[in-house]
């Protein structure tokens, strides 16, 4: 990209609802826009308070680096011709943090805001507004201050513009050090990080010393109410030199300055084979098919074979991680491909104790020319171009190497397939297509009016309108259609008009092809013109038939790109991103997520290996867009991870979500249709989260199985929350959860299930098309798509959870119970004296009740939670579940079950749903009994009711209420001698008033 053809496109589209100021009810206005120094007016347009330009100006931008620190400011004025002035009619201010792409922009319709406190303003100003690079476009002519008095149009005109693709990048920011003094002044600032692999910036190399394990400093589960073995337990390990101590990490090592110390620093032994030259020939033919093998002690790593070359190149890096190494001598083999035995041709050897270490930023070291041995050490023909030296995950090779930290032999194939890498999901787009109306269409046969529907496809969606039977060839269906799409747009938009000639028998008439990258985007709800598409035939049977008919019929459609909705392809009480498709709309990031992927403990095995039972496990977080994925690490049962990752936070309520899976690709027969096995996850909502704390917690791995919950291991996590922008984040309290469009136009329950299952399929895909692909097995785990769905465990969880709800209210009607019993005379006398001295002054009542909350409030931060929540099995009914309930909830939809297990399944929800028919029905029964009262539907009752309504009128108006409160509060709280055990007479009352279920059939 060339800085100096990078600029400021403004499409100044029109304005709506302006304010009239020329006195006669209406405005002659235009628009001056400024950015950077440059200054660009449009035309005016006479007498037109909605008035459209549709002009286009481009702004030089004179340094990118500092784009997000510029503004552009767009002020609309009313001409006055009369006296050569001007009156303002509005403002907006549009920050460059907001620039997007040409690719990435849409119209916003801006509302105008006030230049001062004192001004009238009302409407809005449409704005298109990117940044482009393309050299044939020419920056447009900015007013002087000599012409300021001339009114000009630079509507720019260009070819179709070139997308800025170097602009679509994720930016990490530097954490500060709160040991640096110079970094407690200010923020570091914002640096671009590449996306691949694990990100840790180590302490000055050396040989490592052994470290202690992680000690456990506190157990949470007394508060947990469930076993020891399933609780949280809060760890004190060595990261990046230090020690976390109380979520803080005390430094050890005066040298260890590293902003990401999040994980432990491990040392590899990376291998760099980049090619051979000249081996020798060990076929008949004189050729030979070389790779190369490379040993230390029990652990080996295998490049892929060449065929027929003596000067092969294979550039791939081999890491063997130090612990683990028992030998101290490094070999590096060729061999020759055979059929029966392959041939040995050469190797070298390599003394540990002479490899050299590297430490980043240093360059990288430079592969060097070693003359090949035979294996009595005497060289041969044959050359390879290595470099051998020892570094930690900061090392540019770490995300690509091929690790071979286990005792297999790991090929080409297999090294893919345990890389550590970073995805980013697509970024989805609900399709909204309107089919209006067809206009004379041509049925097959013509004797009868067509029974017509408009089918819609892109890719796997398939929805279809309702038909219309109507005695006429131009049918109306005016139905809206939605769809999630995944840039780039792959799929096209195709709609089929068909015809229902038969029952089970329909005919196209004609269809429509529609490239979703031509359809129009919008970031409001603002309309969108409708078209027609000629209908094209689907068969060519007749060339002079086809030119008479080609454009005889029609479709009236509206489509758009619908970007204000936040496209829902998670489960939305686990939502890691909350923001619009359109990344106009997107706010400023409120702070940084990091987290510390450190090691599993006392994993589960998960398969059989050489006689013993053993897990080949890897790590994936999700938060937003971002997706992760650590190496794999093969043959342990106590993997050490130790990979670092970052992501921007623009909303506190949402969730990161860290799962662990067993890699089963990794056998003889690969991906032969076996799936990644599950072995847990954490979710971890970051409003419970302390800024600038350092969590390091074990978290238990809990997995429920159709025998009941199992533990499947430990996962030691270390998280840390920055907030960047203490101000944003509390603005986000207040703002809707979702974005505006959620509540303008609200989809139904059974769209949004529908658009939420497409958009899972899709982002499952698309990660699976990468490489190491990211199973759709796992992206359904990761996204909880069964979430929705109905199991007996769940739903006596939730109605226990209902139940916890109104314990306070239970406890403070038992008490109040106590009191009116006067069960403890001492209290009640005092609960007396506080009820008459908030009668006698009731403005003290709402005061109280604050003050009360506060102090409350105060009291609890002394036990406020110092770790984030996790899994509980008592909460989750998952402790005492029955079996058979748990085989239920693990069935297939539809259920796979014999039809015997399923009657009795149905029977018994046929019985708890009958409970809560009745529970519903009783509420509905009170609500009803409190609508009869004035409804003359008992004429007794109401008559009764009303009778007494004018005689407590009549004396609440002669009594004070204070008087009237202190009677009604003491006789509540009387003495149980002049209580009555049987019912009072209002609830008598209250019980004989009819309700509609003698109305119930």
């Amino acid at each position: 990209m060339i800085l100096n053809n990078l600029k400021l496109g403004v499409e100044v589209v029109g304005a709506h609802n302006l304010l009239p100021k020329d006195g006669q009810g209406s405005s002659s206005s235009f628009v001056e826009l400024y950015f950077d120094g440059q200054r660009f007016r449009t035309t005016i347009k006479e007498k037109d308070l909605s008035p459209v330009w549709n002009e286009t100006f481009y702004f030089n931008i004179s340094d990118p680096s500092n784009l997000h620190m510029l503004t552009l400011d767009a002020y609309v004025y009313n001409n006055i011709r009369a006296s050569q002035s001007r009156s303002f009619l509005g403002k907006i201010t549009i920050n460059g943090t907001s620039f997007v792409p040409y690719s990435d922009a849409v119209v916003l319709h801006y509302p105008l805001e006030k230049r001062s406190i004192f001004s009238r303003v009302r409407g809005e100003l449409g704005l298109k507004v990117y940044v482009i690079d393309d050299p044939s476009i020419k920056s447009s002519t900015p007013i002087s201050a000599a012409n300021d008095t001339q009114v000009h149009s630079h509507s720019a005109q260009t070819s179709a513009p070139k997308i800025l693709r170097s602009e679509v990048r994720h930016t990490f920011h530097h954490l500060p050090n709160p040991n640096h003094p110079q970094q407690q002044q200010q923020q570091a600032p914002a640096i671009p990080v590449p996306h691949q692999g694990a990100r840790y910036i180590p302490e000055e190399m050396k040989v490592p010393e052994p470290q202690p394990p992680p000690q456990l400093v506190r157990m949470h589960s007394a508060t947990m109410a469930q076993p020891v073995d399933y609780a949280l337990k809060e760890t004190s390990p060595f990261l990046g030199g230090g020690r976390v101590v109380g979520g803080r990490v005390i430094r050890t090592d005066r040298m260890s300055g590293c902003t990401y110390d999040l994980v432990e620093k491990m040392h590899f032994l990376f291998v760099r084979v980049v090619k051979a030259r000249e081996l020798p020939a060990m076929d008949i033919t004189g050729s030979v098919d070389p790779y190369v093998e490379v040993r230390i002690g029990n652990y080996k790593g295998i490049t892929k074979h060449i065929e027929k070359n003596q000067n092969p190149m294979w550039n791939v890096v081999f890491a063997f991680s130090r612990e683990r190494m028992q030998a101290s001598v490094l070999e590096v083999v060729v061999k020759d491909k055979d059929l029966v035995k392959d041939d040995f041709v050469g190797l070298c050897r390599f003394d540990l104790n002479e490899v050299p270490m590297r430490v980043p930023p240093d360059s990288p070291l430079a592969p060097e020319w070693y003359r090949l041995a035979d294996k009595k050490g005497e060289k041969i023909k044959g050359e390879l171009m290595l470099a051998v030296w020892i570094g930690t995950q900061a090392d540019e090779a770490y995300p690509d190497a091929w690790h071979s930290d286990a005792a297999l032999s790991v090929d080409t194939v297999a090294s893919t397939l345990i890389r550590s890498k970073v995805y980013h999901a697509p970024r989805l787009w609900y399709v909204r297509v309107n089919v209006v109306e067809a206009q004379d269409l041509v049925p097959t046969d013509k004797t009868r009016f067509p029974d017509t529907y408009v089918k819609a496809q892109i890719g796997n969606q398939v929805l279809k309108t309702k038909p219309v039977q109507a005695r006429t060839f131009n049918p109306l269906w005016n139905e809206d259609l939605l769809f999630v799409a995944a840039e780039p747009f792959e799929d096209n938009l195709v709609l089929t008009v068909e015809d229902r000639v038969a029952p089970g028998k329909d005919e196209i008439i004609g269809r429509v092809i529609i490239p979703l990258s031509m359809v129009e985007k919008r970031a409001d709800d603002r309309m969108i013109h409708s078209r027609w598409f000629n209908l094209e035939k689907p068969v060519v049977v007749d060339i002079d038939q086809l030119k008479k008919e080609k454009f005889s019929s029609r479709l009236h459609l509206r489509v758009c790109l619908d970007g204000g909705y936040h496209v829902l392809d998670e489960s939305t009480h686990y939502s890691s991103d909350l923001r619009p498709t359109a990344k106009q709309l997107w706010r400023p990031p409120i702070g940084v997520l990091e987290l510390g992927v450190l090691n599993a403990v006392g994993l589960h095995p998960m398969k059989t290996r050489d006689g013993k039972g053993t897990s080949d496990t890897y790590c994936v977080a999700k938060y937003g867009h971002k997706w992760i994925r650590t190496r794999t690490v093969v043959d342990n049962l106590c993997p050490k991870y130790n990979e670092q990752y970052t992501w921007e936070v623009f909303d506190p309520a949402t969730v990161l979500t860290v799962g662990v899976f067993d890699n089963t690709q990794l056998g003889e027969k690969g991906s032969n249709g076996t799936k990644d096995l599950k072995v847990g996850k954490v979710r971890i909502r970051i409003s419970t989260l302390e800024t600038g704390r350092v969590y390091t917690h074990s978290y238990p791995l809990l997995v429920l199985h159709p025998t009941g919950v199992k533990k499947m291991g430990e996962l030691h996590l270390a998280i840390r929350f920055t907030c960047t922008s203490f101000a944003n984040m509390l603005y986000k309290y207040s703002c809707p959860l979702l974005p505006k469009m959620h509540y303008v136009r609200p989809f139904t329950v059974m769209q949004l299930d529908m658009l939420r299952h497409q958009a899972v399929n899709i982002v499952a895909m698309r990660l699976g098309r990468a490489e190491p692909p990211l199973r759709k097995e796992v992206v359904e785990y990761m996204s909880d798509v069964d979430s929705h769905l109905w199991s007996m465990r769940r739903s006596k969880a939730n109605f226990f959870r209902l139940m916890s709800i109104f314990t306070g209210l239970f406890a403070a009607a038992k008490w109040f119970g106590d009191i009116c019993m006067w069960k403890n005379p001492i209290t009640t006398v005092l609960v007396h004296v506080l009820f008459l001295m908030l009668v006698s002054f009731p403005e003290l009542i709402l005061p109280t009740v604050f003050l009360y909350m506060f102090l409350i409030g105060v009291w609890n931060y002394r036990y406020r939670p110092r770790y984030p929540p996790h899994m509980n099995t008592k909460l989750s009914q998952a402790e005492s579940v029955h079996p058979d309930e748990l085989d239920e909830e693990f069935d297939t939809f539809p259920t796979s079950r014999s039809p015997e297990l399923v009657r009795m399944r149905y029977d018994r929800l046929r019985s708890v749903a009958g409970r809560i028919q009745t529970v519903v029905g009783d509420v509905a029964t009170q609500g009803e009994r409190l609508q009869s009262l004035l409804s003359w539907r008992d004429p007794r009752a109401t008559a009764l009711f009303v009778t007494f309504c004018l005689v407590a009128a009549l004396a609440m108006y002669v009594t004070p209420f204070q008087v009237i409160a202190a009677l009604i509060g003491i006789f509540m709280m009387r003495h149980p001698r002049f209580r009555h055990r049987l019912p009072s007479v209002p609830a008598n009352f209250f019980r004989r008033l009819p309700a509609r279920t003698d109305s119930m059939l």
